[in-house]
């Protein structure tokens, strides 16, 4: 049952075939080339009308329902090549629906690929590889470089750097020592990590996610398209014309006649045109739409929801500023930058950029070291150098130094004493700014929500930066789910967001964006997908989504009430049906022609930030 929808469609496409070919090929008589599509109309078409039938039972009025009584008026009229072609169309675009609702099912698997499957549980001196799911509290494992972390724990021997940015939204690569917590999908770095167990596989990090994931899509509404919501009205106003025109001329020409012209061919047809139009405009910018639904919804939404770290941010630690004492900021970084060459460390990376952007010539270092928790050490031009966090010193030692409101520090110190503050920030994108302040005049959003699992002192500084006023930090990905639920039943929401736990809030939200292909998870569960991580892209995308929606609307509405004049006139007696046809088929072009329009919005609407 899963695949009849595709099997009529694919009878119905073969059926046309043949009784073309028997009728213009072979020659055969028209009741020899009509019975492969009388078998398919009666069939295949037997039983879409069973299901509309169904359908008007529990109250379901849309614009397949004019289609099927197409198909019944096809019999009755004895043009089979009609009904197996309205066959084709209500059978495909149902295989569609039915392709999309599988593919939501895809995020779960992609889940379930990327979720650690082994372990690597340590017997004395032995290593054994065992499955992830029989880890038990209080079992060391050994996690290898690259390799993801299989449970929850915590460090007992090693020392090396995590990336846990795709499921807390930090952005920096985070360092282990002993004592150190791991969180299960967390990816190792360069060097072999030993961990005690805390939790079962079932009960870590990355399992949760995954348990909300399942409960988000069981949770996420079929949505209505536009066809069915024009459907529900055109479709009983047709079916009244119809029916009037029989009872009151007494003629069942002229009813065949308005259902004829009724066929709601701008709604079946007009509508899926557009939104392929729109699909391929988007694709040629780097816009992946995986959902149509995603263009039909977007310009609806009235709130957007967004995730900091990488989003609206960099998404890497950069230098911010150095606070020196005793010595000029010059020989700070070059000292500083010198040593760090040696190091692996989050933040060496921005102190070396830091003085090449100074033009700092560096040096050698020696009798370099670097104990687990005591900070980077070595020899400079003769001179002891030290960088190390301000938590692992006396108070009193950098009691001269401003406390950062937010971001990462390090202290340097040169022959022990304390020379200077490095201060690092992971900045906001260049075009953030114009683009929060451009959603509410350019797309009608009311409001603008960051959501991120960041430090509260962070997050409060983009808020400031961007002028958001509404903000939550520190929340794990069950917390930012349940906000999203929360603010989708107030209004129509848009999730942005690029890591593994923002995973389940792109589902529970109206419309989920994924900004850059950071995880195939992460994509999956998104409607849309971004490909280049830039801001102006979103635009694009939500000006795309609005010129779909007005040109999806007058191609559906246009076409509806030149056939609801058309009906009038056949029931009038001014059509019969062939001309009814007729007249249908110079509507369905204008239609179409009109949806077209969707591909052809031009690069200067969309550049506005």
């Amino acid at each position: 049952m899963k695949y009849l929808n595709a099997a009529i469609a694919l009878a119905a496409c073969l059926a046309i075939a043949l009784s073309l070919a028997l009728h213009y090929i072979v020659g055969t008589s028209s009741e020899v080339a009509d019975l492969p599509l009388l078998i398919v109309v009666v069939s295949g078409g037997g039983v879409l009308v069973f299901r509309l039938i169904v359908g008007v039972f529990r109250g379901e009025f849309g614009s397949d329902l004019l289609a099927g009584i197409s198909i019944a008026t096809s019999i009755v009229l004895g043009q089979y090549m009609a009904g197996a072609l309205v066959v084709l169309m209500l059978s495909g675009g149902s295989a569609l629906e039915d392709y999309a609702m599988r593919r939501a099912s895809s995020v779960l698997d992609a889940l379930a690929r990327r979720m650690p499957s082994l372990a690597h549980r340590r017997q004395g001196l032995e290593m054994v590889d065992i499955p992830a799911a029989s880890v038990k509290p209080g079992d060391e494992l050994v996690v290898l470089p690259h390799e993801l972390c299989p449970v929850d724990g915590m460090v007992v021997e090693g020392q090396s750097s995590m990336d846990e940015s795709y499921l807390t939204g930090e952005p920096y690569r985070m360092s282990k020592t002993p004592g150190a917590q791991v969180i299960s999908g967390a990816i190792n770095g360069e060097a072999v990590l030993i961990i005690r167990a805390t939790h079962e596989a079932r009960d870590s990090r990355y399992a949760k996610i995954m348990g909300v994931m399942e409960a988000s899509r069981q949770r996420r509404p079929r949505m209505r398209r536009i066809a069915d919501k024009l459907g529900a009205l055109y479709t009983p106003i047709a079916v009244f014309i119809a029916i009037g025109a029989w009872w009151f001329f007494g003629s069942p020409e002229r009813f065949l006649a308005v259902l004829v012209v009724a066929t709601p061919c701008p709604l079946i047809i007009a509508i899926p045109t557009a939104i392929i139009g729109a699909i391929s405009w988007c694709a040629k910018r780097g816009i992946i739409i995986k959902d149509p639904v995603v263009l039909e919804r977007a310009p609806m939404c009235t709130v957007l929801i967004t995730d900091k770290t990488g989003t609206l941010t960099v998404g890497e630690p950069s230098f911010e500023s150095i606070e020196a004492r005793g010595m000029s900021e010059q020989e700070v970084l070059q000292l500083a930058g010198s040593l760090e060459r040696y190091s692996k460390h989050p933040l060496a990376q921005s102190v070396i950029k830091a003085a090449g952007d100074r033009h700092i010539v560096l040096g050698d270092a020696g009798e370099v070291n670097e104990k687990p928790g005591e900070g980077l050490v070595g020899v400079v031009r003769g001179r002891r150098v030290k960088i190390t966090g301000r938590r692992t010193m006396h108070a009193e030692a950098t009691k001269e130094f401003a406390q950062a409101a937010a971001g990462l520090e390090c202290v340097v110190l040169v022959d022990d004493q304390v020379v200077a503050v490095l201060r690092f920030r992971d900045e906001a994108r260049p075009d953030s700014f114009q683009f929060v302040s451009h959603l509410g005049q350019a797309h009608g959003f009311k409001d603008v929500i960051l959501l991120s699992g960041d430090r509260s002192q962070e997050v409060q500084y983009l808020a400031d930066q961007l002028q958001i006023a509404k903000l939550y930090a520190g929340k794990s990905p069950e917390e930012k789910v349940e906000i999203v639920r929360e603010e989708t039943r107030r209004a129509q929401t848009l999730y942005l967001g690029d890591g593994i736990n923002d995973a389940p809030a792109l589902t529970a939200a109206t419309v989920g964006v994924a900004f850059g292909p950071r995880s195939d998870i992460t994509s999956e569960a998104a409607g849309a997908v971004i490909l280049e991580p830039s801001l102006r892209k979103v635009d694009q995308l939500l000006h795309i989504s609005s010129h779909l929606r007005r040109v999806a609307f007058q191609s559906a509405v246009g076409g509806m009430v030149l056939s609801i004049g058309g009906m009038c006139l056949a029931a009038l007696g001014f059509l019969t049906p062939v001309w009814g046809a007729l007249l249908q088929e110079a509507i369905d072009l204008f239609a179409v022609l009109n949806a077209l329009r969707a591909a052809s919005l031009g690069d200067a609407r969309s550049n506005h930030i």
